[in-house]
């Protein structure tokens, strides 16, 4: 079981949970993103920046992640594809993408971009607050007990 990370968008507070997760754990965490970033030494911890370009990040997680692994994002297409191959999409607020959630979820994500490209202000998600953080963080503790 690895944890794969969507990384560009990843909020900063949770790479921390995740680099703490995976130390404690022993689970492999790789980040992936197109711009270099810090992570901790560790040789459990590892990063693979991509070129640059639409969903080049995300189409490098899909080629790459296997049944029952973990993948961090926030991307609902991505979670869509990671499901299809037998993996677990959570995304930063805690949330676990399913096969029978997904769905719902594409339908919502195309309709609101549908809005957003007529002209109408949907506005964008409320900021990550300490609720979310911990709902992460409890999500992520139930899947490496699940995964162990």
């Amino acid at each position: 079981m690895k944890i794969w990370v969507d990384a560009d968008a990843c909020p900063a507070v949770i790479k921390e949970i995740l680099f703490r997760a995976a130390n404690r754990t022993g689970a492999e965490l790789t980040l992936v993103a197109n711009h270099p970033m810090r992570i901790p030494t560790s040789p459990l911890i590892k990063f693979m920046q991509v070129a640059a370009g639409f969903d080049v990040a995300d189409n490098e997680i899909v080629k790459r992640v296997e049944a029952d692994d973990l993948v961090i994002t926030g991307d609902i297409p991505l979670a869509a594809e990671v499901i299809e191959k037998g993996a677990i999409a959570l995304n930063p607020r805690g949330e676990t993408y399913t096969p029978d959630n997904i769905k719902a979820r594409l339908n919502m994500r195309n309709f609101m971009e549908t809005l957003r490209s007529s002209g109408v202000d949907t506005g964008g998600p409320a900021p990550l607050n300490h609720k979310d953080r911990q709902k992460f963080a409890n999500a992520l503790e139930r899947f490496l007990q699940n995964s162990g």
